[in-house]
């Protein structure tokens, strides 16, 4: 092997080489037209130094710009004034701060309110239930009926409580409590002055009817209980008053409308077509003649013995004691006792008492009301129907009969 004598000059050679590097690369280098490639000045600074040094690294390291802090200058943005003289940044300015989301709307005292509307409807509903039993939800065998007779007394139907007590109304009251097998005794709570004798007939004939099943009955006068309120109450196996209860008045009147003069001033004449000498007794386009007024003493006096001996059979007394007593006159309940027209004093649940007793019931009994008025009865029943105008069009016929009226 042989060696060039020629020294090795290892700068020579690198610079070559660089050369031919860069020459190589200029010819391979696309056409970039105008456009000119110019090394970054701190680039070919270095290069420069390396070509004067004359050494080559396997690596060109450009040092990084090293930034002082206290070369930093703090960026404040922009501010805007408000009119208020405050200031907010920009970007709130400009986007005004959005609110949170309005909390979900609850429906708790909804559901509440219906709840409780549901309670009441429900509650209400077993109340009408109950009231409708009288007060009674259950089969009981040892119950005492009250039935109410309130209010002027006549024959008919209206359901109770618009001041009238009819036979109707009264006398299927009775048949009803009569057909429970539970009730053992019936009161009466009479608070009435009068009325119809036929009403009181009625009446008393259901009453009848109850004591021959063996149901006792036994009536608790209120404030009132005369004329035929009290004919009613004579059947009765025991009569109950307050001390200062009215009642007595055993008697009968007949009532005769005359209004020929009002008929003669108006101008107001009638012709009358009638068939008997009697038939148009009453009539209020003239007076009683001489014998129709004979004739209707006749009938009051005849209901009158009616009465005076309905009230001697069943209140054990002849018909000449009673008559010492019925002329007409009411007496409070002391001076009734005194004369034998009723039994004891007490109020109505005295009288549920003594009923109950009588009825053989050991320990407290289960009152079951009938007909009273209550909340069942006005909505399911009858009631809604009737108004006053109403009622005092169903009850006309007595008051402004054509023949006169016969009261007890």
């Amino acid at each position: 092997m042989t060696y060039s004598e020629e020294p090795v000059n290892g700068k020579d050679d690198a610079e070559g080489l660089l050369d031919e590097v860069l020459e190589e690369s200029v010819e391979d280098a696309p056409d970039l037209g105008a456009f000119e490639m110019t090394p970054e000045p701190e680039y070919t600074e270095i290069l420069d130094n390396v070509h004067e040094d004359g050494n080559l690294t396997d690596s060109v390291v450009v040092p990084s710009v090293e930034t002082l802090d206290d070369d930093i200058i703090e960026y404040v943005p922009p501010v805007e004034v408000k009119e208020e003289g405050t200031t907010i940044p920009p970007k709130e300015a400009k986007e005004a701060p959005q609110s949170p989301p309005a909390p979900k709307k609850s429906h708790k005292w909804q559901y509440i309110a219906l709840f409780t509307a549901l309670l009441l409807i429900i509650g209400g509903s077993f109340a009408v239930i109950y009231l409708s039993f009288g007060g009674e939800i259950y089969t009981s065998d040892n119950k005492v009926a009250v039935i109410y007779v309130q209010g002027v007394m006549l024959t008919g139907n209206l359901p109770s409580g618009f001041g009238y007590a009819t036979s109707e109304d009264v006398c299927n009251s009775l048949r009803e409590a009569a057909a429970d097998e539970g009730v053992k005794a019936i009161v009466l709570r009479v608070n009435s002055g009068g009325g119809s004798p036929a009403a009181a007939e009625e009446i008393i004939t259901e009453i009848e009817n109850v004591q021959a099943q063996g149901i006792p009955v036994v009536v608790s006068m209120g404030d009132v209980a005369a004329s035929a309120a009290y004919h009613i109450s004579a059947p009765a196996d025991l009569i109950l008053a307050n001390p200062s209860t009215i009642t007595g008045s055993i008697g009968v009147i007949g009532v005769y409308t005359n209004r020929s003069e009002y008929y003669d001033n108006e101008g107001i004449d009638f012709y009358i077509s009638k068939s008997g000498e009697f038939k148009d007794m009453g009539g209020d386009w003239r007076g009683l003649t001489s014998e129709e007024k004979e004739y209707a003493d006749t009938v009051v006096l005849k209901v009158y013995d009616l009465f005076i001996t309905s009230v001697a059979e069943h209140r054990n007394m002849t018909k000449s004691e009673v008559k010492d007593i019925a002329d007409g006159r009411v007496y409070i309940a002391v001076e009734a006792k005194e004369i034998g027209l009723i039994d004891d004093f007490g109020n109505l649940y005295d009288a549920i008492d003594a009923a109950a007793e009588l009825g053989g019931i050991e320990g407290e009994p289960s009152v079951y009301y009938i007909n009273r008025p209550s909340l069942s009865s006005i909505l399911f029943g009858s009631e809604e129907t009737f108004s006053t105008d109403s009622v005092e069009q169903l009850v006309s016929y007595y008051k402004e009969s054509p023949v006169g009226t016969i009261v007890e």
